[in-house]
């Protein structure tokens, strides 16, 4: 999700980094206003969408056939749901917060903490930054200028080995340096 939820990188974020004695909490920021936009776009178009089978579906429901009631409750739920989902989305927050050694994620959902996981760091300095590329790079193998648009970058992955010598993905960016700054951050407490 760190392509998507963002975390602050620079302690002067006061509004979604808390630093106290001797910890420091790290909030993923939200989506940006356009993809609210887009959320009421959803909405609207369910809406109109549920306006619009409201009846049919009510008739359905009151036949005395039991797979039309099963199919007209199968419709409202898939349509509470899809909204459900796309709210939930919204309503995300993830929380890195980290205290010496001991490092805890937290993810919520309508500022309800729905995973938590406490991890002890093997060392302070055991964060590392991988690169991943997904598909093969076809526009910069092509080594076309016109192309260079459209090369597939990847994407960089923060990780930290806890003391099992587990590696626990934190973070992924498809920018190094914003990772590079959060690993100095979160190295510093």
């Amino acid at each position: 999700m760190g392509l998507m939820f963002i975390f602050p990188k620079d302690e002067r974020e006061q509004d979604r980094i808390s630093i106290e004695k001797d910890s420091i909490t790290l909030k993923s920021y939200g989506l940006p206003m356009i993809f609210w936009g887009y959320l009421a776009a959803v909405l609207t178009v369910i809406f109109a969408m549920t306006l619009a089978i409201k009846g049919p579906l009510y008739k359905l429901y009151q036949m005395d056939d039991n797979l039309n009631k099963i199919l007209a409750v199968s419709v409202v739920f898939t349509i509470v749901a899809i909204v459900g989902f796309l709210l939930c989305f919204f309503f995300y927050e993830k929380f890195i917060i980290k205290e010496g050694l001991k490092i805890k994620v937290i993810h919520r959902i309508f500022w309800t903490p729905i995973i938590k996981r406490d991890y002890t760091l093997k060392s302070n300095e055991d964060f590392s930054i991988k690169h991943y590329l997904d598909s093969p790079n076809v526009a910069k193998i092509r080594g076309e200028s016109s192309l260079k648009g459209f090369e597939n970058r990847g994407y960089f992955q923060l990780f930290f080995t806890d003391s099992n010598e587990k590696e626990v993905l934190l973070d992924r960016s498809n920018q190094k340096r914003s990772l590079v700054q959060m690993k100095e951050l979160l190295t510093k407490f």
